[in-house]
């Protein structure tokens, strides 16, 4: 990857605090904390997002998910026996709202969804997936470099 392309907060503050006015929002709208790191890691795989990756895999062991779970999580659908229900309908909806131009957002991954949660919980699960895509494509776009290793265990 090499260097950053350019650092969008220092050319532009006004940029990332819109975006952390999301996240903020978004992380403080009751979602459960578990689910909202398994929706941000997902679609950081998804899209290939090295940066924020590291970062929540990091925020979810340190939230007290477990590794096995953190590990297994790009082949969710072949371990459902390690996801609730809920959480697997909700990473269903982070991975087509993420390929949003692939298919669009299937009729059967909707119904999963409503068994699981209410409308208010739909919209913190979809503000949850917007927010971490947001992240992600400015990250990736900008090549945006890993901390090292003593600033990220450090949780700078």
């Amino acid at each position: 990857m090499g260097t950053a392309r350019l650092d969008v907060n220092s050319i532009d503050p006004k940029a990332t605090k819109a975006v952390f006015a999301m996240e903020h929002y978004a992380r403080s709208c009751g979602l459960d904390p578990a689910l909202y790191e398994l929706i941000k890691i997902r679609a950081s795989q998804l899209n290939g997002c090295a940066y924020c990756l590291d970062m929540h895999t990091r925020d979810a062991r340190a939230a007290g998910e477990t590794s096995r779970r953190i590990d297994v999580l790009a082949a969710w659908r072949e371990a459902p026996a390690l996801y609730t229900a809920a959480e697997r309908a909700a990473l269903d909806l982070t991975e087509a709202v993420t390929l949003i131009g692939e298919a669009g957002v299937p009729e059967p991954v909707w119904q999963r969804v409503t068994e699981h949660f209410d409308e208010s919980g739909i919209v913190h699960l979809l503000m949850a997936i917007a927010v971490i895509n947001v992240w992600n494509r400015l990250a990736v776009a900008t090549h945006q470099q890993l901390p090292d290793d003593g600033a990220a265990a450090a949780g700078n």
